[in-house]
Parts: C-alpha cells; structure tokens; sequence
C-alpha cells in the first residue's frame, strides 16, 4: 500500500482483526455483485469505500424514479442509465482506486458460470427465484462463497452459502427449485425504504469478513429480521444430502 491507501484504509488498519495483512486481502480480492439495486447499492459501495480492488457489478436493468426511494448509489442525474454504469459512477465518487466493472446483461447461467469461475466471492442482490438459483448452482460448481440476501416489506433474511465446507448447506437446500414461491416484487407489495440498506450492509459487512479471514461467517444459519418491531431472528440451516444441486459435490 501506499500513503494515500495507508491513510484512507486507517480505520481498518486499526483493528487488531484486520490490520495492513487484511487489508491487503481486500485489495486484492475480485468480488462480483449480481444485482445494482436496493440491496445492491449499499453493498458496492461500502465494499467500494472499504478497498475491494475488483468489483464486477450485474444487472440488465436501467434506473428509474421509484428507484430512488431507496436505491441509495443511484441519483436524478442518472435515471435512464444502466444501474450497473450508475454504480461504477457512485463507488468512483467514493474510492476512484478501486476497479469497477459493470456487466449490463441478464444474469443467465451461462455469464454467470463465466463471471462466478473469475470471482473470490458472489453476493446475490437479487429479487427473483430464477436468477437466486442460478447463480447458487455456479457457486457450488466452481466452489465459491455466496452471500445471500433478501428484503421485502418489512421483513429481510441473510445467509451465506459456503460450498468449501462440508457441513454448509447450500441455497437449494433451503430453499428447493421444485417448492420455489410465486414471485413478490417491490412493485406490487412494496418496501420500507432502510430495509435494503439494513440487509445490504450486513451483506457487505459478511463479505469483508470471508476476505479477510474475521469473525465467524452466516455461514450455517439464515438471519432474519422483522423490520416492523426490529427484531432479529435465527435459524440454524443444515445441509440436505439429497439435494439435487449440491448433494453430488
């Protein structure tokens, strides 16, 4: 690191958990966000602001006024835009050193086996079932951490799906393509607007620990959060040796 890095990364040089070692780890990881929205926003841009080197951001999508009750990287200027062009703009505006790169394409399985093989880690950003279990199918072929999360009215769950261990289940475990539910979207049912930020900076905070090596991960349990009474609920998660998708592995 230079002085520049040494100065901005001062914080996280700070703590004993993370140091010069662990942020040299960040600098040199490769992250891939599939999704620029709600959960999206905050999760690049404070993994943006906190030096992940490389950070290659999914999402066919263009942004959109109703998007920006809540969808916090993107602004007035940019409506119209691709989001994921959008994101490059605000984690630019924050930490110019870091590598952006916006992939504008729907996240089939095929882009996804390509861009999941390249990547240290995969946070899933999404709102669809579809695209949830295609991207935890890669992750489990090419054996890379995925954090999940979700959120809409007032109620969002994490996870993190470790295909390295053993004991951790992965997506379809929990949540099986045959038993998959009829889609909920924003645009329908709606949502509070810190919502996706709450569960989208867990997200991000999960992320940095994996690359850094701190603290014990998601991994194992779905949190859960009643954001009418912000409340946080448990569930210890368990790996179904039957399940079609990583059962085999």
């Amino acid at each position: 690191m230079n002085d520049e890095q040494l100065l901005r990364y001062s914080r996280h040089i700070l703590l004993d958990e993370v140091g010069i070692e662990g942020q040299e780890k960040l600098l040199a990881s490769h992250v891939l966000i599939i999704g620029a929205g709600g959960l999206g926003s905050p999760v690049a841009l404070y993994l943006g602001s906190a030096g992940v080197g490389r950070i290659t951001i999914v999402d066919h999508d263009r942004v959109d006024a109703t998007n920006l009750q809540r969808q916090i990287a993107h602004n007035l200027a940019r409506i119209g835009a691709f989001k994921a062009e959008s994101v490059v703009q605000a984690i630019a505006a924050i930490n110019p050193d870091v590598t952006v790169v916006p992939v504008t394409q729907r996240a089939d399985d095929a882009l996804l086996d390509q861009l999941v093989r390249e990547a240290d880690l995969v946070l899933d950003c999404t709102d669809n079932f579809t695209t949830r279990h295609a991207i935890n199918r890669a992750c489990v072929k090419h054996q890379k951490p995925l954090v999940s999360g979700a959120a809409i009215r007032f109620d969002g769950q994490l996870a993190v799906y470790d295909p390295r261990s053993e004991q951790s289940p992965c997506y379809a475990c929990v949540f099986p393509e045959s038993d998959m539910l009829e889609e909920t979207r924003c645009a329908v049912m709606g949502v509070f607007a810190p919502l996706v930020g709450i569960v989208g900076t867990v997200q991000a905070a999960e992320a940095l620990k994996l690359l850094c090596g701190v603290g014990e991960s998601l991994t194992g349990r779905l949190l859960m959060l009643d954001g009418r009474n912000m409340a946080w609920n448990e569930m210890k998660l368990v790996r179904n040796m039957s399940c079609t998708v990583c059962g085999t592995h």
